[in-house]
């Protein structure tokens, strides 16, 4: 296994490890995002999950691994960085393999920051979780034909077509997601073999989530219609001392510029070395 990474910021500041969800490549977390919690004095580390970017690809459809090895992959970024331990922030699966990281590598974790995710526990500890909303129920139930990974507009308008319901009805900026997608292109060549995460289960985690013993914040979007905001309270609910921080004007996505402030300024504090644990 090749897993690529990129860091921003100077490599002695406290360092935070970004993980990203479900066919995400590291180009989802935008530079300028990174360069603003850089800019807090973070030494910034992202990278392209195995079936993404310029890390090593599985056969489209035959992925060969679990779950578990997307945990590990992540304890294996750190030591291939020589980074003892790291605050983890984690978003949509990327916040469920920070989840197991909280359980299996404590160690290794100096605080989660777990955003647009939802308890990795199972579903009877939370019987009256909502569903997601109708418009993302009709996407599972009838998904459209997939794009022409090797042409570039024809996997933009998927994707803005993605964005749009999984927004939520916060706004969309095509323009935007359009540099995000050239770029994952651009770097990584055909997407295909991203939606293989969609196949791979995992070791259940059980009712372990109160083990948990990092500082942990959960990070949500308002509006994010695939988990509603009661996934986030569940989840916070569920690990000790866990602090909740609903972001509007936000649905199941990765933070628009317009939320960077709010979001960068939560995460810095709660990475902050001098805070009170």
């Amino acid at each position: 296994m090749e897993i690529c990474t990129e860091s921003f910021g100077e490599a002695e500041h406290p360092p935070i490890l970004l993980i990203a969800g479900n066919e995400a490549s590291m180009d989802w977390w935008e530079d300028g995002f990174c360069e603003r919690l850089a800019d807090a004095g973070r030494y910034v580390v992202r990278y392209d999950s195995r079936d993404t970017g310029r890390s090593t690809r599985f056969p489209v459809g035959d992925p060969g691994y679990s779950g578990d090895a997307l945990v590990h992959d992540a304890v294996g970024v750190l030591d291939g960085l020589g980074l003892s331990r790291a605050h983890i922030v984690g978003i949509s699966s990327g916040g469920g393999i920070a989840q197991y990281l909280g359980v299996w590598n404590p160690d290794r974790v100096a605080s989660l920051t777990l955003m647009s995710t939802t308890p990795a526990s199972p579903e009877e500890r939370h019987p009256h979780l909502p569903p997601p909303a109708d418009t993302v129920q009709q996407l599972f139930a009838a998904p459209p034909p997939g794009p022409d990974w090797g042409d570039r507009e024809s996997v933009i308008a998927y994707m803005v077509a993605m964005e749009h319901v999984f927004a939520g009805g916060a706004p969309v900026d095509p323009a935007r997601l359009r540099q995000v997608v050239t770029r994952a292109m651009e770097r990584g060549g055909d997407m295909a073999s991203a939606a293989n995460h969609w196949l791979v289960g995992g070791t259940p985690l059980g009712d372990r989530l109160g083990e948990i013993t990092a500082p942990t914040l959960v990070l949500h979007g308002r509006e994010d219609p695939l988990f509603l905001y009661q996934h986030a309270e569940a989840l916070a609910s569920e690990i000790p001392g866990a602090r909740l921080h609903l972001v509007p004007g936000v649905g199941h996505q990765h933070p628009p510029p317009e939320r960077w402030e709010e979001v960068v300024t939560a995460i810095a504090a709660h990475t902050d070395p001098g805070r009170e644990r």
